[in-house]
């Protein structure tokens, strides 16, 4: 099956779906849905077959160095690619609030202020909590 696209392949606007419909048992649902955006959608396949060996060595550069018959800088240098492309900065490290700040993570929860996606991602260190 075809991947959705994030843009109309004539004018290039935005893609809204509006529809879906299960085969299975020909449920329809219509409306407006946020299509999920993955941190894998701008993955070339060059790089999904970089990010699968990666995986399958343990992240044993000098065993990619072997199976890809790359140098050890070349690696380094298409991992920091992929970590870009998958939207982090290499080498940045996610920093956890400080108790303090988890504690008003909380606070703003109860009070409405953030729902629990956000309270999540900030929980997790994914976004900064200010």
């Amino acid at each position: 099956m075809n991947q959705l696209p994030n843009n109309c392949p004539f004018c290039q606007g935005n893609v809204i779906v509006t529809r879906f419909f299960c085969p299975d048992c020909k449920t329809s649902i219509e409306g407006r849905f946020a299509i999920a955006q993955s941190p894998f959608q701008n993955v070339t396949s060059e790089q999904m077959n970089f990010m699968l060996t990666f995986v399958r060595t343990e992240g044993r550069l000098n065993r990619m160095e072997e199976i890809l018959g790359l140098s050890y800088p070349t690696i380094k240098n298409r991992l920091a690619n992929l970590i870009e492309v998958l939207g982090s900065i290499p080498g940045e490290i996610l920093s956890k609030p400080t108790e303090t700040q988890r504690r008003q993570i909380l606070d703003d929860i109860e009070a409405g202020r953030i729902n629990v996606n956000q309270a999540l991602r900030y929980l997790n260190g994914e976004d900064k909590y200010e």
